[in-house]
């Protein structure tokens, strides 16, 4: 069982690289987050393995954090890509 987790550990560490050339590379800004979005879950995964194999429930509480980052991070990014801001103020737009 660790032998098969330590696989999967490799191949998310492997896909996470692949993930960090699409951020850096792009070509768009969608693509972008899309790997950024991809690589918050990766870390998640990742620590959620480690948490298993070292048999320690702590990482659980980092899990939980990485999971709220990347849904932040990924609504922003999302929103600034479609409407060029991440904060709209209506108090302009009616004056």
């Amino acid at each position: 069982m660790n032998m098969f987790l330590w696989i999967a550990v490799g191949v998310i560490s492997l896909s996470l690289v692949g993930f960090l050339y699409r951020l850096i590379k792009g070509p768009s800004t969608p693509d972008r987050v899309i790997a950024l979005d991809s690589m918050g879950v990766g870390l998640i995964t990742l620590v959620g393995l480690f948490s298993i194999l070292f048999d320690s429930p702590f990482f659980l509480e980092v899990v939980l954090l990485l999971a709220i980052i990347a849904y932040i991070g990924t609504v922003a990014f999302s929103k600034f890509t479609e409407k060029g801001v991440i904060i709209e103020n209506d108090r302009d737009a009616n004056q």
